[in-house]
């Protein structure tokens, strides 16, 4: 998938995230569900490559292990909050690429150094969408991190603000981002759009593999098999979205009706 999702012109962006495989779970021995950290190509809604979380450890190492498997030189890294660690941050500067983290208060000093900022004063680039009976407006405000915070290779920091109007009635959302790519690479459109990009894993891969292949529901739990079942159901989503296909569970009765059409997926 790496090979075939090459990037010219732009940079590669690259969303790391965790999914869960519950219906795996040995309930006999209370085994934990197998949990895996994957790697997705905004561009291409792909995976690029995945890895299991060990028994009694967490995403964090995991995902480390992932990141230090790919040629990051050019790449941009988005991860949410749990990820927003100094050793994350320098594996991927010192790679060559940049990350972008979300600051919630697991990270309280940074957080809160973040939250005070004078926003206020920031210019603010705004973009409002319509559809399925919501109005959301999305407010972006970057500005050059201020010499006294300290996060291994952050140039520029943002608040983002996110208002939800649904038959009247209003949310408002607003975290706070730390980001490696300068003003120069990453102005606020582009910064939003790397955001916004980062949940096409959950929208794009988790939700897929959960709906239309019945993930969760699955109950394959012997050894190694679940991460491989996952793997295969990684691998045709990418295929079927290499090809053109969006919507994934149409592409999966094309190619049942034509098994044909399914080999050229594999040879092209």
């Amino acid at each position: 998938m790496w090979t075939r999702t090459v990037v010219t012109g732009q940079r590669r962006v690259i969303a790391i995230d965790g999914k869960t495989l519950r219906g795996a779970r040995r309930r006999a021995d209370d085994t934990a569900a197998p949990h895996l950290v994957a790697a997705f190509d905004h561009g291409a809604a792909t995976v690029l490559g995945q890895v299991c979380v060990k028994e009694k450890s967490n995403e964090i190492p995991a995902a480390r292990t992932l990141l230090a498997r790919f040629d990051l030189a050019g790449a941009v890294v988005t991860m949410d909050a749990m990820h927003t660690q100094t050793d994350t941050a320098t594996l991927i500067t010192g790679a060559g690429g940049d990350y972008v983290f979300t600051v919630k208060k697991n990270t309280p000093t940074l957080h809160r150094e973040l939250k005070a900022l004078p926003w206020r004063d920031v210019p603010a680039t705004r973009v409002t969408t319509t559809g399925r009976g919501r109005r959301i407006t999305r407010t972006i405000k970057v500005t050059a991190v201020p010499g006294w915070i300290d996060f291994p290779g952050a140039a520029q920091v943002a608040q983002i603000r996110r208002t939800v109007t649904k038959k009247g009635r209003k949310t408002v959302e607003v975290v706070y981002l730390v980001t490696s790519a300068d003003h120069l690479a990453a102005p606020p459109a582009v910064l939003a759009t790397w955001v916004q990009g980062h949940w096409g894993i959950e929208n794009r891969l988790h939700w897929v593999r959960d709906v239309t292949f019945a993930e969760d529901s699955s109950q394959v739990r012997t050894g190694q098999a679940p991460r491989i079942m996952a793997t295969c159901r990684s691998l045709a989503i990418g295929l079927l979205r290499l090809a053109g296909w969006d919507n994934i569970a149409a592409g999966l009765r094309h190619h049942a009706r034509h098994p044909d059409h399914a080999l050229m997926l594999a040879l092209t």
